[in-house]
């Protein structure tokens, strides 16, 4: 499944000579971000993260923001998610409603889990199969219709009917030997943040880069996984005698080959990153 996101593009094509001003104009007393005019990131991501289930929060970075409503982040490899889709997967009606009114766009996913028999049988009819798009973090449409409750009922009854709207990736289980196997850090690179670490829990193993948030994996095939939300992407081990010692990610070409690495206290004269002392396996 591909991910769909829309990009706006604007494009100048003529040079604009500003006119001389008949009053001084003094300069902001600070510089804004480097992202300016696009909004700051890290509210951003806490918009779409708050929207899960703070009420007070979202309600005080949408009163003094309001276009945060429509705030989209992606957690990685095109995991893409909306404050609304947040609130949508959770059954947090609240927020739903509350984003919605400031300006978020209602969606399939936001539509099923509010209970809205007619808009979700709307989407279907005009676009045949609709219904088997997963959600962020791969999320079914069927269980945004179990999130939403008694009011989204009818809706799950339908969805029900349909048949194919709870799609499951195949994911085999890994054994906690298994799992040990492949968890470690992996390193691709001198810099700080060029580090992957692969923990295992209870056999279900996550990825995550330094200031990152990590993702679950689901096996695909033998020591082959994708990312949550993101299932074209594939994560592959090279396991020499009993334990991995590379990694490669494709997305969908080579994106990257990290080496296991051992972590070791500094003072050393190996790979450093940041405090820790690294050394090829």
């Amino acid at each position: 499944m591909s991910v769909l996101s829309r990009r706006l593009f604007l494009l100048a094509g003529s040079a604009v000579v500003a006119p001389k001003l008949a009053m001084p104009v003094h300069a902001a007393s600070t510089e804004p971000a480097d992202t300016f005019p696009t909004q700051d990131p890290a509210l951003v991501r806490e918009m779409v993260a708050v929207a899960h289930g703070n009420v007070k929060r979202v309600k005080e970075l949408v009163d003094r923001q309001q276009t945060l409503a429509k705030a989209t982040w992606d957690w990685g490899f095109g995991d893409w998610e909306s404050a609304l889709g947040a609130a949508s997967h959770v059954g947090n009606r609240e927020i739903a409603e509350y984003v919605i009114a400031n300006g978020a766009r209602p969606s399939i996913f936001s539509a099923t889990m509010l209970g809205h028999l007619d808009v979700v049988k709307a989407f279907i009819d005009a676009s045949p199969g609709v219904q088997r798009i997963y959600g962020p973090h791969g999320i079914t449409l069927l269980a945004h219709a179990r999130a939403g409750g008694d009011q989204a009922k009818p809706v799950l009854d339908y969805l029900q009917k349909l048949g194919d709207a709870d799609p499951r990736l195949d994911s085999p289980a890994l054994t906690d030997a298994e799992a040990a196997a492949l968890a470690g850090t992996y390193a691709y690179g001198s810099a700080p943040s060029a580090v992957v670490t692969i923990d295992a829990t209870k056999g279900q193993l996550g990825f995550l880069r330094i200031n990152g948030t990590k993702r679950g994996l689901s096996q695909r095939a033998p020591r082959e996984f994708s990312p949550a939300g993101a299932p074209n992407v594939r994560i592959t081990f090279l396991v020499e005698n009993g334990k991995a010692t590379a990694l490669t990610v494709h997305d969908p070409d080579l994106v990257l080959t990290a080496r296991r690495v051992t972590v070791d206290r500094p003072p050393c004269d190996r790979l450093i990153v940041g405090q820790r002392c690294l050394t090829r396996v």
